[in-house]
């Protein structure tokens, strides 16, 4: 007769990443994911109903007034809002470049990348709104 010897594993709790605030914010990044594919859909369904004229651009129009994809909207910047904040927040650790050998502090890599994404959100907001 032959024995098996196996080591004790505690159960690990389901929510294990909610206790410690690095880990939620991780697994909302990761999370953040589904609402960027959703966003970039969303757009491509925009782009799709303006070049097939403007009945359908109207029925989009129709369509994304209902309440429930105005609040997947809602929620979906809320996380594309996070997913952008928190990779800035990880680039100075991603790019490390050095400049007459000396390494760029990484708020100066952190103020480039948030200066970079206010100019390029002015431009597109200048062009949608002209």
């Amino acid at each position: 007769m032959t024995t098996s010897i196996h080591a004790y594993r505690q159960p690990i709790s389901r929510f294990w990443w909610a206790k410690r605030r690095s880990y939620l914010l991780f697994m909302l990044r990761e999370i953040s994911c589904a609402f960027v594919a959703w966003f970039v859909v969303y757009l491509l369904l925009l782009v799709h109903a303006t070049s097939a004229g403007p009945d359908s651009y109207a029925r989009f129009l129709e369509w994304s007034a209902n309440p429930l994809v105005v609040a997947v909207n809602a929620v979906a910047l809320i996380f594309l809002l996070l997913h952008a904040v928190t990779w800035f927040g990880l680039a100075p650790r991603a790019i490390v470049p050095h400049i007459r050998g000396r390494r760029v502090p990484a708020r100066a890599v952190l103020a480039g990348h948030y200066a970079a994404w206010l100019v390029v959100s002015a431009v597109l907001a200048w062009v949608v709104l002209s």
